[in-house]
């Protein structure tokens, strides 16, 4: 039974491990590669995938205190935070990029955010870039009057998420030989790497171009893990220009990979992550007799 003050999150009814399904790609299939997708998504219809695992232990540690995080404007993490708000009944806080969005209509993705209880609070951008700095922080804690407030940082990504994700590696363990996921912060992938065994190697999708990732994933190791852990490596590829961004290539790649597979496919992470897989089985990267699975860490936004 969950201690005073600490929400009991087995009553959200999560399923875990999360299903592992196999598909016919021929894309796949003629080169001697079996595919397998890692369901994430279907771990919980408002928590979903990452956002299940990184945010549970965070959720845990805030026992019942304000919850206060940060995002852009179609922030995935921030919706998830919300919805956790609402299905817990604590109060939420998000920080969103950009202070000239408080004068327009709220997006759909913030308009969820604020109908799920959340209060958004804009703030300018070169303050967000600012905004792990504790002078910084402390002023935003100020001026949101959130003082006692427990603190997620932008995705999610903590060491305490990245241990919640070292289970997404754990479920994997004799399955594949390669795992793939998409990567923003880079915290899901930190952890699933550190729960895979021997043998098995992650493969990380940045969706951000910048070539920044691979020291921000050893920084998270270390602090969740101390060290680098496991057998790991980025392709930079197949970022489609940065972060929300697409292409009218991704998007028929997307429609077409529905249409085969009856599986539906977020555009910003997980769009890039199968087209990235597919690109790579047509330059042989994968050897004959490799099973490959790609990790679904979300679902389309349908806005409503």
């Amino acid at each position: 039974m969950p201690s005073p003050g600490v929400p009991d999150l087995t009553a959200l009814h999560p399923r875990l491990p999360s299903p592992l399904q196999e598909i016919e790609d021929d894309r796949f299939t003629r080169r001697g590669v079996r595919l397998l997708l890692k369901r994430d998504d279907l771990i919980h219809p408002d928590l979903i995938g990452n956002k299940w695992r990184k945010l549970a232990p965070n959720l845990t540690a805030a026992a019942g205190r304000t919850l206060l995080t940060f995002g852009g404007a179609y922030s995935n993490h921030l919706r998830a935070t919300a919805a956790a708000g609402r299905l817990l009944g604590l109060p939420t806080i998000g920080v969103v990029r950009g202070d000239e969005l408080a004068d327009r209509p709220l997006n759909p993705s913030l308009a969820r955010c604020a109908a799920d209880g959340m209060r958004l609070c804009f703030i300018d951008r070169p303050t967000y870039r600012r905004k792990a700095e504790p002078p910084v922080l402390e002023e935003i804690l100020r001026m949101t009057g959130a003082s006692d407030a427990y603190v997620v940082p932008e995705g999610g990504s903590n060491a305490l998420a990245v241990r919640g994700c070292r289970a997404l590696g754990e479920e994997l363990r004799g399955r594949a030989d390669v795992v793939a996921v998409a990567c923003g912060t880079g915290g899901t992938f930190a952890g699933l790497t550190a729960g895979l065994g021997t043998g098995q190697r992650a493969l990380g999708i940045p969706v951000l171009k910048g070539g920044f990732l691979a020291g921000d994933i050893e920084a998270l190791q270390k602090d969740a893990f101390g060290g680098r852990c496991g057998e790991w490596s980025l392709d930079e590829r197949f970022h489609f220009g940065g972060y929300a961004r697409t292409s009218p290539e991704l998007d028929a790649f997307a429609g077409d990979f529905e249409e085969r597979h009856g599986v539906a496919v977020e555009r910003l992470y997980v769009a890039k992550l199968l087209y990235g897989l597919v690109a790579l089985a047509e330059e042989d990267a994968f050897l004959p007799g490799t099973t490959a699975a790609a990790v679904i860490t979300g679902a389309p936004f349908d806005g409503d």
